[in-house]
C-alpha cells in the first residue's frame, strides 16, 4: 500500500513509479522488502508485521500449488521479498516486474545477498505491456498490483498470453465491500490505484479475459481489519525509524497508514483470488 503522490485525481504512470521509488526506503526498512498488507489470525496474534506479511505471501504460494522448478511470473514486484520468498520457501524460478527503477535496484541487491542471482530476476517494466514469450509462465503473482494499470483489460490479456494452458495467477486486493463504486473510485485514487473492485467485479472481468475461476478467499477481518497492528509497528519502532528517515516521515507514514485503514473491515475487505487458464 502506497500514498498517492497526487491528491484530487489518479496519477499517470510515470507518477506512479515516482511514488514507489520516493517510498522504497521506508519500506525497505519497515516491511522489510514486503511492501504488501499482512495477515493477521486476530486481535491476540503477536506476530510482527513482516511475518505476517509472509503469511500472505504463502496464502498465494499455496493457492497456486507451487511446485519445485515452476517459473514464475510476479507483477508489481515491489521491493523483491516475496519473489525471494517464494524461491526459497517453494523453489520456484522467478522474474520480477516492476516500474519502479529504486525498487528494482533493491530488489537486485536482495536478491545477491541471499545468494539467488540465478534463480530470481528483476527487470524494470510496464507489466501493463508484457512482451515475454508465449505460454513462458507456469503461474502469476500480482499482489496488489493491478489496480495500478491503466488498461486492465490489455494487462490481464497480456498475462493470459505469457501463461502456459493450465497456469494459475493469483492477485490479491483491497476490495470494495461496503463501499460504493464512485466513493470506492475516490478511496483508491487516495493512495495511486485506478480502482477498487469488488470480489465479484474481478471475478467478471478476469472471466471476459478468458481466465476460469479456481479459488476466492475473502480475509478482510484479517488483513485490513487489522490497522491497529500496523500502527503499533509503527509506534513500536518510531526510534529506530526516525533515527534513519526523521520524525516528519515517520508522523508522514503513520498518518497515511491511519488515514487508509480508517473505514474498516466492513467496508472494505481484502481478497485473494485465484484463477486459471484453460487447457492441459
Amino acid at each position: 500500500m502506497e500514498s498517492a503522490t497526487t491528491a484530487g485525481r489518479t496519477p499517470g504512470t510515470d507518477e506512479i513509479a515516482e511514488m514507489f521509488d520516493e517510498s522504497s526506503d521506508m519500506s525497505n526498512v519497515f516491511n522489510d522488502g514486503q511492501v504488501h498488507l499482512a495477515y493477521w489470525y486476530g486481535e491476540e496474534d503477536e506476530a510482527p508485521l513482516i511475518e505476517a506479511a509472509q503469511r500472505l505471501t504463502r496464502k498465494v504460494a499455496d493457492s497456486l500449488w507451487l511446485r519445485e522448478g515452476d517459473q514464475v511470473l510476479d507483477v508489481g514486484c515491489g521491493l523483491g521479498a516475496p519473489a525471494i520468498q517464494l524461491a526459497t520457501e517453494y523453489g520456484v524460478r522467478v522474474t520480477g516486474v516492476n516500474i519502479s527503477t529504486r525498487q528494482v535496484a533493491e530488489a537486485r541487491a536482495r536478491v545477491r545477498a541471499a545468494g539467488l542471482a540465478g534463480q530470481v530476476t528483476f527487470r524494470v517494466g510496464d507489466y501493463g505491456a508484457l512482451d515475454f514469450p508465449e505460454g513462458a509462465f507456469d503461474a502469476v503473482v500480482a499482489m496488489e498490483s493491478l489496480v495500478y494499470v491503466d488498461d486492465l483489460g490489455r494487462t490481464l490479456a497480456g498475462l493470459y498470453r505469457a501463461m502456459r494452458p493450465g497456469g494459475l495467477l493469483s492477485l490479491t486486493e483491497p476490495t470494495r465491500e461496503g463501499l460504493g463504486a464512485e466513493e470506492a473510485g475516490r478511496f483508491a485514487a487516495g493512495f495511486g490505484a485506478r480502482r477498487m473492485l469488488s470480489v465479484a467485479e474481478w471475478l467478471q472481468t478476469l472471466r471476459e479475459a478468458g481466465f476460469e475461476p479456481a479459488e476466492y478467499l475473502q480475509c478482510g477481518p484479517r488483513v485490513f481489519g487489522m490497522g491497529p497492528k500496523y500502527l503499533h509497528a509503527v509506534d513500536t519502532r518510531r526510534e529506530e525509524l526516525a533515527g534513519r528517515f526523521g520524525e516528519v516521515a515517520v508522523d508522514g507514514l503513520r498518518q497515511t497508514l491511519e488515514d487508509f485503514f480508517a473505514p474498516g473491515a466492513d467496508r472494505i475487505g481484502y481478497a485473494v483470488i485465484t484463477v486459471r487458464k484453460p487447457g492441459n
